[in-house]
């Protein structure tokens, strides 16, 4: 198969089978717990959009158009003001994750998530006491920023700490906290939506997992190739050593070898704009999945789903409440599904899940599109019963299991773990924003889509989602329990990018 399964020799590049310590746990669990910040956010948004005190202050022209007896169900909350509300967070995650980059390089990818954390915390803070519009998005620019530096900094992080044979299961940790993020959030909303100011307790509340997970990473050190970079050999060791222990010590000087030789190519570098470095030849392969997959991962429809699924159930029939205990369902199916990638991740490798889930959500998609088509119809003024609205709501539950266990967390993993470690800051960096730019413009533009194009949206991201799954099936290799530093090995046997790469000499 294209871009399948390759033999290769990791036997140099450090210790495959690493154990797993005490403080890897504890490391990549506060990195992780970066996505609890992105995931709240998802899950608080689509839910406050949905709360009657929230839309009486801020967007009374969508309270309106809701409350008219004959209304198009596709097109009730088409705001353009509501969408800039829940789309203004990714035009300063974008800015961010590129500034990110820089700053992991200087200070470290700690430093950054740090940083991030306290930025996030302020912006809650600003929108749980707002009182006009420009207080509002003026909050969820700092949760921009906030949202930006951790997404850049904490998938970094957990590759390079994590040891190669369980660097798929560690990654995936960021997106359990993301949807752990995001069901909290949902049952949040549904705890507040009945409270006049539930709105406030829900954005507000946004602090506390901003908090958590920065309180959490003053207690954990910098990556061992972080340090080497930034030219901190002595701490580098003294954190390789904790994380690897110190009855591993031959192994960790071998480890250790392995990423100072790296760190130098990382540090000769600096002198060149990465912009040059990143677009050289052979590191198109890189290039170009960094792009494709976060692109990828947006037009799967997920996370406008996960922003607008409280409004699409409502339209579809459901109450305010039952909406949101949707929702919440919803989210809790996608951490299920996140969970059984992190137990498989590692066994069946990247590739596997990635078609897996593609097909899955493929056949939802149209599915969806199918059933709305035969009962609201492509004017909008039929009636969905409940029996069908019921389906509607297990077909996106079977939808966010496929991608929960594929584009979700992949997506996040497989761009922090095949670049370099001279062009990683940079590449990550690359990587997010694209992610954010992408987010931006979908969640932007979803509810007009939707309003435009009916039923016929859902069948536009099973478009999308096909064009996806062959993408992988033909240029993704496989990376499961390559080091990250012998990632080139990938790219040089692959059928398509081999004639891009150099082969590193022995």
């Amino acid at each position: 198969m294209a871009g399948g399964g390759l033999a290769l020799d990791v036997s140099s590049a450090g210790n495959i089978d690493a154990k797993i310590t005490a403080a890897v746990v504890m490391s990549c669990i506060v990195a992780a717990s970066c996505g609890l910040i992105f995931g709240y956010d998802i899950g608080i948004s689509g839910g406050v959009t949905t709360m009657k005190p929230f839309l009486e202050k801020f967007f009374p022209s969508v309270l309106k158009k809701a409350s008219e007896a004959k209304t198009n169900v596709y097109c009730v909350y088409d705001s353009q003001l509501l969408t800039a509300f829940t789309s203004s967070l990714y035009v300063a995650g974008l800015v961010a994750s590129l500034v990110a980059s820089r700053l992991t390089a200087a200070y470290g990818r700690r430093t950054t998530m740090i940083l991030g954390g306290f930025t996030f915390l302020f912006g809650a803070l600003i929108n749980g006491l707002a009182a006009n519009i420009a207080m509002l998005i003026s909050g969820r620019i700092l949760l921009g920023f906030g949202v930006g530096f951790t997404n850049q900094a904490a998938p970094v992080y957990l590759s390079e700490v994590a040891p190669p044979r369980w660097r798929g299961a560690f990654n995936i940790g960021f997106s359990c906290f993301i949807s752990m993020g995001v069901v909290a959030a949902n049952l949040i909303n549904y705890g507040t939506d009945s409270h006049r100011n539930g709105w406030r307790i829900s954005l507000g509340l946004a602090a506390v997992p901003a908090a958590i997970m920065t309180v959490g990473c003053l207690f954990i050190s910098d990556t061992p190739s972080s340090l080497l970079a930034r030219g901190k050999h002595d701490e580098a060791h003294t954190s390789l050593l904790k994380l690897r222990g110190v009855e591993n010590i031959a192994d960790v000087e071998t480890e250790l070898a392995e990423l100072v030789r790296s760190s130098q190519l990382a540090i000769e570098a600096r002198a060149e704009l990465f912009t040059k470095t990143i677009l050289q030849r052979r590191y198109r392969p890189h290039l170009v999945v960094a792009v494709v997959i976060p692109c990828f991962q947006q037009l799967t429809g997920i996370t406008v789903n996960a922003f607008y699924a409280p409004v699409l159930f409502r339209s579809v029939g459901f109450g305010s409440g039952p909406a949101l205990i949707a929702t919440f369902i919803l989210g809790f199916v996608n951490l299920g599904s996140l969970l059984l990638s992190t137990m498989v991740i590692d066994r069946f490798g990247r590739r596997f899940l990635f078609i897996a889930g593609g097909i899955l959500m493929l056949l939802c998609q149209i599915a969806v599109a199918v059933l709305l088509a035969v009962t609201v119809g492509a004017t909008g003024d039929g009636e969905m019963k409940k029996g069908y609205a019921v389906t509607v709501v297990v077909l996106l539950c079977i939808y966010a299991a496929g991608f929960g266990w594929s584009w979700g967390p992949l997506s996040w993993l497989v761009p922090s773990e095949i670049f370099p470690l001279k062009i990683r800051p940079a590449g990550q960096s690359l990587s997010v924003a694209v992610n954010f730019a992408a987010t931006f413009a979908l969640s932007q533009t979803f509810l007009a889509t939707l309003c435009d194009f009916k039923y016929g949206a859902f069948l536009f991201y099973g478009g999308w989602i096909f064009t996806m799954t062959i993408f992988v099936i033909m240029f993704l290799p496989e990376t499961k329990g390559i080091p990250v530093d012998s990632m080139y090995q990938v790219w040089e046997k692959h059928w398509y990018w081999q004639r891009f790469t150099k082969p590193t000499p022995t």
